[in-house]
């Protein structure tokens, strides 16, 4: 059993030191993180939808958006589309599973908004659907892959394609990822003064 729990651990770490090489992708992550921020700047806000434990990253990054990271501040607005599941059984029984994501878009998105989809294979029907339905309205979309980021390479604005095949070290790379943005948004809307003379 620890021959194993090392193996994970150094699977993990070698997994993020490639991470950590990627220059390009590195970029990325600051690029998404000016729009959200930009997004928020404007009043609008951040959508998120993902299936099983990507599900699960949603649900972290919202809680860290409208709750808090690391500072003590107001919270800002990101709506989980795999949170609700009377919405999700109900477009699921309605209609099919493939739109359970983007007739929320179609529903609650407005332009200017920034659409998150997290799918570990890129391929995801469902997500790359709200991708999609995102890129009509004007909102702007990320995507978190890995392998060879899969579908949504073709239909996201910004894609953080994790350089890793496997899939557990691909949701610990989405975590580390969604921190760092969460951090980076709310670092910048403090240093601009975003919360300047509001009262909690």
């Amino acid at each position: 059993m620890l021959e194993y729990i090392r193996a994970n651990i150094e699977e993990s770490i070698a997994a993020k030191e490639k991470l950590l090489r990627d220059e390009a992708l590195l970029g990325t992550v600051e690029k998404v993180a000016r729009l959200c921020v930009e997004a928020y700047q404007r009043g609008n806000k951040l959508l998120i939808c993902g299936n099983g434990g990507s599900a699960s990253d949603a649900l972290h990054m919202a809680g860290e958006l409208v709750g808090r990271y690391q500072m003590e501040r107001r919270g800002v607005s990101a709506i989980v589309l795999n949170a609700n599941t009377a919405v999700m059984t109900a477009i699921s029984n309605d209609y099919d599973y493939e739109c359970v994501f983007s007739r929320q878009v179609a529903a609650i998105g407005k332009e200017g908004d920034v659409l998150f989809g997290i799918s570990t294979s890129g391929n995801s029907a469902n997500i790359v659907k709200a991708l999609q339905e995102a890129g009509k309205r004007q909102i702007s979309t990320v995507g978190l892959t890995g392998r060879d980021g899969g579908l949504m390479r073709s239909c996201a604005d910004h894609l953080l394609n994790v350089p890793s095949d496997n899939t557990p070290r691909i949701q610990e790379m989405h975590i580390l990822l969604i921190h760092t943005i969460c951090g980076l948004i709310e670092n910048s809307l403090c240093e601009q003064g975003f919360w300047t003379g509001e009262q909690d």
